[in-house]
């Protein structure tokens, strides 16, 4: 677009500069800089793809449909108007005819794009995004992975949605359960599923092991400890790093090495190391706490037991990678859709809005050797990103540039590195009244976020009394396996009545939602006694099944 010159007063500089957009009515679907890793051509192929090109030119094109989507996930705080108006901000006032639609046009873009073209294009862009070279993205010959849900994605509480994905719990909205792959290193998705949050972490994250491959290191926590999950991620040929659960009973078959055994879960050999860690923070409080980790890392000695507990806390750095999406990025906000195809479509979108982000925080990383992605600031990306959207800066690669985001974008984060992160620890704590960590976690951590002057790890030894086999429960269904740990503890403590939420921490792995599904239904079988609003105890006496007419499912 060439430059515009207005006439001014006296004593006043005339500034002007250039732009490049798309010609016509596909002029307001751009993303600024974010263009480069979001092109034309990419967004063409897949709409052509999906057949969701329009069949006559109209105002709004699907190409613009698409860049306005992404565009609705960068400004949450906005209705669709105010969306348009930064897209086309820096458009208006010159030869260009831009058209000035209402909120119900939008409405119909959205419904008329659809939500495969935002899914495929999630494809396209997710995967590992660091060269084999990236600082802290790799252990040995590994690339480490993680898995993990996120449930409090909130949903606009519409009829529609509660019926796909569930009440809210305690009148709130409906939850969203999303289970992504993310290379640890630099919080990238390679990929991603979601839906309501009765199906449970597992049952989603066995949906994204195609993904896994023998160059890979999964790790996990110990809601993934599930014998049919185990087995599952080792039939990939990746390697694994979890945390186990404080029930599990693993059998002792060689012992090795400063502490570490060998064992089997299921039917895969695996090798265990329990640890004791001290921390010591800057204030002169410390605590204590106890991990035992499954790896099928079994070389004692190319893989120190030491060397894989202090592997284990990569984990905690994609946590980041869900706070980016739901407060940076969503600022907290419930998403837009009052239905599921369109909270479909926007996820999608969100998701690779987030993944085009990440792409060009790593190539700025990358382009300053040894510098490790996590000093690259996600605010500092995303803010940048928004100004350029205003500005339709950057849209066009510029001449002779084939490879690489060198922008705008890349500078800022490089100008505004963050320092190198120090050791730091708190208990615990969400804003959450369904999550089970809404309350402050009585476990010796501090409060508030305190650096951590001295780490201390000791091996243990394993119990005495471990068994000499392992039960082999990967063909029992998961609802029939807690179904019965739920009866075994209510029996084991007959007088105790048992809070849906303490119930559903002491499991794990299900969602509060989910628990409250459960029991009711169990308790309507007779196999444990509804004692009042959410609690629930042993039956003093064994009943006998209802008849299947007067069972609620």
């Amino acid at each position: 677009m060439p430059a515009r010159h207005c006439a001014l007063p006296p004593g006043l500089t005339t500034l002007s500069r250039e732009f490049t957009v798309a010609e016509g009515r596909f002029a307001p679907g751009h993303l600024g800089e974010l263009t480069q890793v979001i092109p034309f051509d990419l967004v063409d192929a897949l709409l052509d793809e999906t057949r969701c090109v329009q069949r006559r030119l109209r105002d709004l094109p699907s190409r613009v449909g698409v860049y306005f989507l992404l565009a609705m996930c960068l400004f949450p705080e906005v209705g669709y108007r105010l969306v348009w108006s930064k897209l086309t901000a820096a458009l208006t006032g010159g030869r260009l005819t831009v058209p000035e639609p209402t909120a119900k046009a939008l409405r119909d873009l959205r419904r008329r794009v659809g939500a495969e073209p935002m899914r495929r294009l999630f494809e396209v862009l997710a995967g590992p995004l660091a060269r084999p070279m990236t600082h802290g993205v790799r252990f040995g010959p590994f690339r480490m992975v993680s898995f993990d849900g996120c449930s409090s994605i909130k949903l606009p509480d519409s009829e529609r949605n509660a019926e796909w994905f569930g009440p809210g719990s305690r009148g709130g909205y409906p939850m969203l359960e999303l289970m992504t792959l993310v290379e640890t290193g630099t919080r990238a998705l390679i990929g991603a599923v979601f839906g309501p949050t009765s199906d449970g972490e597992t049952a989603y994250a066995r949906q994204l092991l195609h993904h896994l491959g023998p160059d890979m290191l999964v790790l996990w926590d110990k809601g993934f400890d599930a014998n049919a999950f185990l087995a599952a991620v080792a039939d990939t040929g990746a390697k694994f790093l979890g945390r186990l659960r404080a029930n599990r009973r693993t059998p002792v078959l060689a012992r090795l090495a400063h502490g570490s055994y060998l064992s089997v879960i299921g039917t895969v050999p695996v090798r265990v190391v329990e640890a004791q860690i001290t921390v010591t923070c800057e204030d002169g409080t410390s605590f204590t706490a106890s991990y035992r980790l499954v790896t099928t890392l079994t070389d004692a000695r190319r893989y120190p037991a030491e060397t894989l507990v202090a592997l284990y806390h990569q984990r905690w750095e994609r946590e980041s990678a869900y706070y980016a999406l739901r407060h940076t990025i969503m600022e907290g906000r419930i998403l837009r859709s009052g239905d599921p195809v369109g909270v479909e479509q926007e996820m999608w979108a969100l998701l690779a809005l987030y993944q085009a982000l990440r792409t060009v925080m790593v190539e700025a990383a990358e382009s300053r050797p040894g510098t490790d992605p996590d000093r690259c600031g996600f605010t500092i990306t995303i803010q940048s990103a928004r100004d350029l959207v205003v500005q339709a800066a950057g849209i066009i690669r510029p001449a002779g540039v084939t490879t690489g985001i060198a922008g705008v974008i890349g500078n800022r984060i490089l100008a505004g590195l963050l320092p190198p992160s120090r050791p730091r620890i708190s208990t615990r704590k969400v804003r959450s009244p369904v999550s089970r960590y809404a309350e402050r976690q009585d476990d010796g951590r501090p409060s508030a976020s305190s650096p951590v002057t001295s780490l201390d790890v000791a091996i243990l030894d394993p119990e005495p009394d471990l068994p000499t086999v392992s039960h082999d429960d990967r063909y029992t269904p998961l609802a029939d396996r807690r179904r019965g740990q739920v009866v075994d503890l209510l029996h084991a403590d007959p007088d105790r009545h048992w809070h849906t939420r303490d119930l559903a921490r002491h499991l794990g792995n299900i969602t509060l939602g989910t628990m409250y599904r459960q029991l009711d239904r169990w308790a309507a079988q007779g196999l444990i006694s509804k004692t009042g609003p959410g609690t629930y105890a042993s039956p003093r006496t064994p009943s006998k099944p209802l008849p299947p007419a007067q069972i609620r499912y």
